[in-house]
């Protein structure tokens, strides 16, 4: 999927310091059909190195590796914002990449599902006692091909003790 190849992509650019664009750009080039939204497909495509002020959840998907290269609370905020900014500079593109990179960060260094989830509830505000049940029907009318799907919408889930 496009998530998997931007994943890569992330861990691509952790591990060897290359640029975020130039790894995108070059893995999404590589394989190219795997799901990519229009805006996305559209940049990786051209040569412009500009964000586009997404605000979609790619870069909430994308994330994860850098809660496991980063060993503060702070520095995995940081580099989330990195790595959100390249496509999703809009500011509830980067919270959803670092809501995501906060909750798997505390995850790796041990905190339990309710530390998990008030701390990303304190930081970001995100509503996760939804249900799936209420967050499916809330996406609802957002679901459609021709628009983006905000990420705030997507990534606050349930955090069940």
């Amino acid at each position: 999927t496009d998530d998997t190849v931007l994943t890569v992509a992330v861990a691509e650019s952790l591990l060897t310091g290359r640029d975020y664009v130039d790894t995108f750009k070059e893995f999404s080039r590589r394989h190219p059909n795997r799901g990519y939204g229009t805006h996305y497909y559209v940049w990786m495509k051209s040569e412009n190195r500009q964000p586009y002020n997404s605000w979609g959840n790619g870069s909430a998907m994308r994330v994860s590796p850098v809660a496991w290269a980063r060993d503060t609370l702070e520095d995995v905020l940081a580099e989330a914002e990195r790595s959100a900014a390249v496509t999703h500079d809009h500011p509830e593109g980067i919270a959803g990449a670092q809501a995501t990179a906060l909750a798997v960060f505390l995850a790796r260094v041990g905190a339990d599902k309710q530390e998990i989830k008030a701390q990303v509830t304190a930081r970001f505000g995100y509503d996760l006692d939804r249900t799936p049940d209420e967050i499916a029907r809330d996406m609802k009318d957002l679901i459609d091909f021709d628009k983006a799907v905000l990420v705030e919408d997507q990534i606050p889930g349930p955090v069940e003790p």
